[in-house]
């Protein structure tokens, strides 16, 4: 197979000389200038498009997102009134099921109502029905009053943290709970399919293919509850040359028994599997989210000083479980978002025995530092896996959750890369963007898609252009071990790339949001070609 009549972006060069690259058996053979001339039949005219490595996404919800498209949406709700008859009109979609569910709603910006949603006016949609109907961020749900009754039984339940529980004026739980409790809340959907799943994922394949993502990590375990039926539905999808990317499949864990019963019940750890699907990292939340006040601060928050937050695990329990997995060559990815949840995971990386720089642990999010930390991060060098689309919706209200000092350190993309603490870039989908180049703009600009705020929200911390490129390709290729492998456009490296309308070096920063891309190619295959016209 020859890929003819290509440019490749080049971070640190204006090369703009037309090449063809050969390609084997899913691997890149050759590159050489000038158009093909030889007597191979198997040519494609790549039309003068521009060849870069494919995206990697080392942080999705994949499932979730494929869940979305097969089930519920309410993403583009805009009104309660809006909601409840979308609910209704779904029901009989969705009456196979014990649960009624939805996902994607934002009451907060609901347009006819001036108050959070709550069990009670969830019985204007369906009374004496087990409902539950998940947040846009993926953070905090509102369950029926049915569904209340069942989880105020459940013992497990009572132990998750109190502040991730609302309450009304008697103190009574309210039906709307927040990160672990909704966690928790979903087992009851753990009834889904293998079938299921992979019809779910077959609807999101289209969408990873059309931006050029080839390879990612994900977090799927909360939407189907076991682990060996979400590693059957993807190697299933594999078998059947359905699967368009590399995968690795995280475990998340609610605590240390979790984690035992994975390392009993399974052989294979990070990095094994099979050809396209891999074994991924433990997960583990350490704290929760900052619109939610649930974020773990080392000092309260300025618009609500009653709180700083909480911690799930004491540091005791934390370090017990990053020893049980690096003992038994577990990767462990970290879902920590203020600096006290930050400092926790960094002091649970410090342990000898963690083995960090060996297992390449990761710090999800990590979206509020300090400069001590920076520099105790600097000596164990876990990977921070960033969000930078998040930058786009939140910048404004940044100053609302974080102390003033704290501020410059926030989403400190730059100063991380300048301290050679290694970062990738993804999305956290379906909560941000699908797209990575509108990650890339966002990274590079530091404003929204209207260019606000000018300038650039705390600009000092924009990446450069070829540093988020590496942290979408080559980077997350080092979490899985593989950056002698892929992730770059180059002899003898997996043949997964894109090919983009304009080159990302001939455009302004403003514009990368707007490049698109033509094709995606996944070991050698084109998966995704764009329609003309």
């Amino acid at each position: 197979m020859i890929v003819d009549n290509i440019q490749f972006y080049r971070p640190y060069s204006n090369d703009e000389a037309i090449y063809h690259m050969e390609i084997e058996d899913g691997t890149i053979t050759s590159i050489t200038p000038g158009r093909y001339q030889g007597n191979e039949e198997d040519v494609h005219d790549g039309k003068g498009g521009i060849v870069a490595a494919g995206f990697n996404d080392s942080h999705m919800h994949l499932l979730r997102y494929g869940l979305l498209k097969k089930e519920l949406d309410l993403t583009e709700v805009a009104s309660w009134q809006e909601m409840k008859e979308a609910v209704q009109n779904h029901y009989k979609e969705m009456e196979e099921y014990d649960w009624i569910f939805g996902k994607g709603f934002d009451d907060g910006s609901f347009e006819d109502i001036d108050k959070l949603l709550t069990a009670d006016d969830l019985e204007e949609i369906f009374p004496d029905k087990y409902m539950y109907f998940m947040h846009q961020d993926g953070h905090e749900c509102v369950i029926s009053r049915k569904a209340l009754e069942l989880l105020k039984e459940e013992e497990g339940f009572k132990k998750e943290p109190d502040m991730f529980k609302e309450t009304d004026e008697h103190g009574n739980w309210n039906g709307r709970f927040k990160d672990t409790a909704v966690h928790y809340i979903k087992r009851h959907f753990w009834g889904r399919s293998v079938e299921d799943a992979k019809q779910a994922l077959k609807k999101a394949f289209p969408h990873i293919s059309k931006y050029g993502i080839t390879s990612l990590h994900t977090d799927d375990l909360n939407f189907i509850g076991s682990y060996e039926k979400l590693w059957q539905a993807y190697t299933e999808l594999e078998s059947e040359e359905k699967l368009p990317i590399d995968v690795h499949l995280h475990h998340y864990i609610f605590d240390k028994n979790d984690l035992d019963d994975f390392i009993k019940e399974n052989t294979r750890r990070t990095g094994d599997g099979t050809k396209q699907v891999k074994v991924g990292a433990i997960k583990i939340f350490l704290d929760g989210t900052q619109r939610l006040h649930t974020s773990a601060m080392r000092n309260p928050y300025p618009d609500k000083p009653d709180t700083d937050g909480v911690l799930i695990y004491s540091q005791e329990q934390l370090n017990s479980m990053i020893k049980t997995a690096a003992e038994n060559n577990m990767q462990v990815a970290m879902h920590a978002i203020g600096d006290r949840a930050v400092e926790q995971a960094v002091s649970a990386l410090e342990m000898p025995e963690a083995k960090t720089k060996v297992l390449r642990h990761r710090i999800i999010h990590a979206q509020c530092k300090a400069p001590d930390l920076i520099e105790r991060m600097k000596k164990i060098k876990p990977y921070i896996e960033t969000q930078p689309s998040f930058l786009m919706e939140e910048w404004m209200d940044k100053d609302k959750w974080t102390p003033e000092d704290l501020l410059p350190y926030c989403d400190a993309f730059n100063s991380l890369i300048k301290s050679h603490i290694p970062i990738t870039l993804s999305s956290d989908l379906p909560i941000g963007t699908i797209n990575p180049l509108e990650s890339i703009y966002a990274a590079g600009t530091r404003t929204d898609l209207d260019g606000n705020p000018e300038g650039g929200w705390m600009p000092q911390e924009k990446l450069s252009l070829s540093d988020s490129f590496h942290s979408f390709t080559v980077t997350p290729a080092e979490l899985e071990y593989q950056e002698h492998a892929k992730g770059k456009i180059k002899e003898g490296f997996q043949a997964d790339f894109v090919l983009l309308n304009k080159n990302p070096l001939k455009v302004g920063d403003s514009e990368i949001k707007n490049i698109e891309v033509e094709e995606t190619w996944y070991r050698g295959r084109c998966v995704f070609q764009k329609q003309e016209g």
